[in-house]
């Protein structure tokens, strides 16, 4: 079964935040929750002149982002495994801090960003790509109805992240603002995600999201098997002969440090 991962689901999205960076030949580029390092890869090539670091809080993706700008022959490219959040960089040593989805799961907002506008130069930009509100994602959607035909599963707060949680422009701009940051613009992105070639890559590649373990693992193997026809069914009715697209809605969000 071919298997999915975040470069290939974000394809598009990629497309559009590549012309969205404006980094110059020169730039020092900090690159938050970096992945598997494509961003960083995509930063490096922009940044001939200059340099990227890729940061991110897991050891695996660390790992794979050194492989890939390895096999790349990228050379102005590191990695480090740390939280954007809390990590000590080196004050005004950045340009642009890039984000592609890697900024909604902080735990405290005005914090970390504080903490990036602390590493970037005066005048230097945030660009990062953050989810807009769930009911215009209709992959969220989808898997949201999905599970709700759970009926044994206790009521609980979500322990995982919410993805949304730079969702609305109000809130988003107040943060950063408390942050240091000025100029505050959001760009719509309206563009499909990609979940695979067929229906059992797409359900495998759901049943891998945080929020969707959270449910499973609360429920008996009943309901657990009627979520997942659920979710068959819904993504049969998307599938196509070009693979299974779902539509989202994002913003590109930009900012200026003080």
């Amino acid at each position: 079964m071919y298997q999915v991962d975040y470069d290939a689901e974000l394809q598009k999205h990629n497309e559009v935040l590549r012309r969205a960076y404006r980094i110059g030949p020169t730039d020092q580029v900090l690159d938050i929750g970096c992945g598997s390092g494509q961003t960083t890869r995509d930063a490096a090539r922009f940044a001939r002149a200059g340099s990227v670091v890729g940061v991110d809080t897991s050891v695996s993706m660390i790992e794979r982002a050194h492989q890939l700008a390895e096999a790349a022959g990228l050379h102005n490219v590191s990695f480090l495994r740390a939280d954007a959040e809390t990590h000590h960089f080196p004050s005004e040593s950045f340009d642009i801090a890039i984000s592609r989805f890697g900024t909604m799961f902080f735990a405290d907002f005005v914090t970390a960003f504080a903490n990036v506008a602390r590493a970037l130069r005066p005048g230097g930009r945030l660009a990062m790509m953050v989810w807009q509100q769930h009911d215009r994602n209709e992959w969220s959607v989808l898997i949201e109805r999905a599970l709700s035909a759970a009926t044994d599963v206790a009521a609980a707060p979500p322990t995982s992240a919410d993805p949304f949680s730079l969702a609305d422009p109000t809130t988003t701009e107040r943060i950063l603002a408390a942050a240091g940051f000025v100029g505050v613009s959001f760009t719509d992105v309206h563009e499909p995600v990609y979940y695979g070639p067929d229906v059992a890559s797409a359900l495998g590649w759901i049943r891998g999201f945080a929020s969707v373990n959270e449910i499973v693992q609360r429920l008996n193997s009943a309901s657990t098997e009627l979520i997942l026809e659920r979710l068959r069914q819904r993504l049969t009715a998307r599938a196509s002969g070009e693979g299974l697209w779902l539509d989202s809605r994002a913003w590109i969000v930009s900012a200026t440090r003080r």
